[in-house]
């Protein structure tokens, strides 16, 4: 792993271990602020409409996959569960545009865009294939090495059956000359 993902990832990561500690600590102040989302969301995943349940499953979430990601463990699948739990916090804690107050505004509009650019941080590092080919590449390399075999082994097959034809054909000649 080079340095720079040493140390990006625990940096990336760091806000969602403490958010999500916080989360499991103190459910309750942000259920309030959940609520709209889990009502809306809840029916449409088959989840339970229990917001507290809700936030405390996805701090949870968040300090598990922030942790793996930390670590380094399974960091594609870790930045995909990070992103999957920060949509709905970002949707239901930083709806700038219904604040009055023109300093709580822009201070949740700041909000939102560093949600945005963490998103942005884990949707690469959800792509990051630490400079190995992913999985797509890898099966796309391996369909081709599939492809070429058959091709080579249909090449063979016609080689050996012109050959068989030959030689049939030789030794029917042959044997007509000896009992001819």
């Amino acid at each position: 792993m080079s340095l720079v993902r040493r140390v990006a990832r625990p940096l990336l990561a760091s806000m969602f271990v403490v958010g999500g500690a916080d989360q499991l600590k103190h459910p309750s102040a942000k259920t309030d602020t959940a609520r709209p989302v889990v009502q809306k969301l809840a029916p449409l995943l088959r989840l339970p409409e229990d917001t507290e349940l809700l936030v405390r499953a996805n701090g949870i979430a968040m300090v598990g996959a922030g942790t793996m990601l930390a670590l380094g463990r399974f960091p594609r699948a870790s930045a995909v569960v990070l992103a999957a739990t920060l949509v709905p916090t970002t949707v239901s804690a930083h709806q700038y545009w219904t604040v009055e107050d023109p300093q709580a505004r822009a201070q949740q509009r700041i909000h939102l865009l560093k949600n945005l650019g963490l998103l942005g941080g884990l949707l690469l590092a959800a792509v990051d294939t630490e400079g190995k080919p992913g999985v797509a590449y890898r099966a796309h390399l391996a369909n081709e090495s599939v492809q070429r075999a058959v091709r080579q082994t249909r090449r063979e097959a016609r080689h050996a059956a012109r050959t068989a034809t030959t030689e049939a054909k030789l030794k029917a000649v042959q044997a007509q000359h000896a009992f001819g």
